[in-house]
């Protein structure tokens, strides 16, 4: 007899996921394979918050999708757990002031935000040190992402009010993670000499993970988010090889995700070949996207017109650029060198005769992926 040719085929209730949100960027897995050494340079650092006393500050660099924003929230679930620790992430994509990061802690500490106006950062400061210091609790502060304090030339002064908090409200207990993605940014040199002088840190390197390491990463949320055999092994090596070419491992999770719905819309009860190699040049710009994501609307505009151009110079950019925005001329260069260290654009200088160098502005990305995903 024959076999059954719907034996394969999903009915209408049916899914090939177990749980979907394994596959979602705010998932934080129970299994945290391959940062051992890592998780102990963070613990070393914060073990003296435990006892009442100030942390030793780390910087934690790495390229992105190497696990250091995972490594961070486990570090501090543990810590929630610890009587007399405050433990704050601040993602500095979005919160890429002083005030906006303090506004961010003050919201933890107390449970409810700042007001939106009206009260000014010496006040808000003040009120985050006397809550620590009346309650006796000793403040962590991850700055996740402070490649975009820099971008925005508030680094320095984010950093210098965290450090030396002790000194203008005595009784302060501060220790600082800061968390960069950017590998052509040296934190410590390019932070002002009165922040260098306090900022000693421990440092802690993530790697870009190799295929096997991937492949046991993926493996993890398989076991997790798909349902048993939906994904053969083959095809679990194929998603890691593509996600080794990528180097960042939110591209392989996001691609077992579209995989497995690309499956679905065959009505196919197991992922195959076909259905990652479908999904791959979507998945390959989960970093573009989420540094789109990112941007304000007046970063974005300029992403649009530099997209409407081309290959042009800063200049005549500029022109179209201030005829949408009326920004001068420095405010748009400062939104040039963001974009352009995001690697979102590239802006390479070139020698024009007689008249200096100048730069020249393109997309560092398919024009159709730019615009799919603004």
């Amino acid at each position: 007899m024959a076999d059954d040719p719907e034996e394969g085929m999903l009915s209408w209730d049916e899914s090939v996921f177990r749980d979907e949100h394994v596959f979602e960027i705010d998932y934080v897995p129970e299994a945290f394979r391959h940062r051992e050494s890592q998780m102990e340079t963070l613990k070393y650092a914060l073990r003296p918050a435990v006892r009442g006393s100030r942390p030793l500050n780390v910087v934690v660099r790495g390229p992105p999708g190497t696990g250091k924003t995972t490594a961070i929230q486990k570090v501090f679930a543990e810590l929630d757990h610890q009587p007399g620790v405050r433990a704050v992430r601040v993602n500095c994509q979005v919160d890429s002031t002083r005030y906006a990061v303090f506004s961010r802690i003050f919201e933890e500490l107390f449970e409810y935000e700042p007001p939106s106006s009206g009260i000014s950062f010496k006040k808000l400061f003040g009120q985050v040190a006397d809550s620590l210091v009346d309650n006796e609790e000793v403040l962590v502060v991850a700055l996740d992402d402070v490649n975009y304090l820099f971008y925005e030339g508030e680094a320095s002064d984010t950093l210098y009010s965290l450090l030396r908090a002790h000194e203008a409200h005595p009784g302060t207990k501060i220790g600082v993670i800061v968390v960069s993605s950017d590998l052509d940014l040296d934190v410590i040199d390019d932070l002002d000499g009165r922040v260098q002088s306090v900022f000693r840190p421990e440092e802690a390197y993530f790697p870009v993970y190799d295929v096997t390491e991937i492949a046991d990463i993926l493996q993890d949320r398989i076991d997790a988010g798909l349902q048993d055999g939906a994904v053969p092994t083959t095809v679990t090596d194929r998603v890691a090889e593509l996600t080794a070419e990528t180097g960042d491992l939110r591209v392989g999770i996001d691609l077992l995700r579209r995989a497995g719905l690309n499956a679905e819309r065959r009505a196919s009860r197991t992922v195959e070949r076909q259905d990652v190699e479908d999904a791959f040049d979507d998945a390959k710009h989960v970093h573009l996207s989420r540094n789109l994501r990112a941007l304000t609307d007046t970063e974005r505009t300029l992403v649009k017109v530099v997209a409407e151009h081309g290959d042009e110079r800063a200049g005549d950019v500029y022109d179209a650029f201030h005829e949408r925005t009326d920004l001068g001329y420095t405010r748009y260069t400062e939104i040039v060198n963001k974009l352009d260290t995001l690697g979102i654009i590239e802006a390479e200088y070139e020698q024009l005769e007689g008249r200096g160098r100048s730069r020249r502005l393109r997309l560092a990305h398919d024009e159709d992926a730019v615009r799919d995903h603004l």
